[in-house]
């Protein structure tokens, strides 16, 4: 696996996945896993604030997650979730 090569050479890494029990298998450092249609794995088209929000979800999970396999669902839901504007 790529991730776990790149994480040997001491840079953290984190997928983004829409299959829980296939990522629980594959065991990568660290996952955000996000119930949305395949083919979605950053959000609706178009739709800035949810990918924005998405990418700074992952990247803040590089600084606080520490146990590996660490599988993190943040809940958010395909059309219901209502993102802010971003930063």
């Amino acid at each position: 696996m790529i991730q776990r090569a790149i994480e040997a050479e001491g840079i953290p890494t984190i997928g983004i996945t829409l299959l829980k029990e296939v990522t629980r298998k594959v065991k990568p450092s660290r996952a955000l896993y996000l119930r949305y249609p395949f083919g979605h794995p950053m959000g609706e088209a178009f739709q800035v604030h949810q990918q924005r929000t998405i990418l700074l979800d992952a990247l803040k999970a590089l600084e606080t997650v520490t146990e590996p396999g660490t599988i993190l669902e943040p809940g958010y839901r395909w059309r219901r979730h209502v993102f802010g504007p971003g930063p």
